[in-house]
C-alpha cells in the first residue's frame, strides 16, 4: 500500500495510546492472513523479551527487545500477540504467536479475528 490506510493507522494509534491489548484484527500482508489481538509496542516488546530470556539458545537476543521503542508520532507497525497465520483450516502456531507487521504492507483488513475448526 503506497499510502497506509488512515483507519488502520488510527486503530494502531489508539491501541498505542490506550495501552490496551483487546483489539482483535485480521490482516492480509504479502499473501499471508494474520489474525489476532493488537498490543501496544512496549507491551509486545516486553513479552517477546520474556520469551527469549527463558530460552537456552536465544537469551542473548532479549536485550534487543528490552530497548525502548523509537516512537516519533504515527505508528508504522501493528504488533500482534496471541496471533496465528491462517493456512486452510489450520492456524500456525496453534497457541498463538507474536507478529510485527508494517502497516504499509497491509493490503486488506477486517475487525475481529477469524477462528477455524476441523468440523
Amino acid at each position: 500500500m503506497p499510502k497506509p490506510d488512515e483507519l488502520i493507522v488510527d486503530i494502531a494509534a489508539l491501541v498505542e495510546s490506550g495501552q490496551s491489548n483487546q483489539m482483535s484484527l485480521t490482516v492480509v500482508t504479502s499473501g499471508a492472513v494474520i489474525t489476532g489481538r493488537l498490543a501496544p509496542e512496549a507491551m509486545w516488546r516486553r513479552r517477546v523479551s520474556e520469551v527469549l530470556r527463558d530460552s537456552t539458545h536465544l537469551g542473548e537476543f532479549c536485550a534487543v527487545f528490552d530497548a525502548p521503542a523509537k516512537q516519533d508520532g504515527t505508528p508504522t507497525h501493528l504488533h500482534f500477540h496471541v496471533a496465528r497465520i491462517l493456512q486452510g483450516t489450520v492456524g500456525i502456531p496453534m497457541t498463538g504467536g507474536m507478529y510485527r507487521v508494517a502497516i504499509e504492507d497491509v493490503t486488506a483488513w477486517t475487525m475481529g479475528d477469524f477462528s477455524y475448526s476441523d468440523n
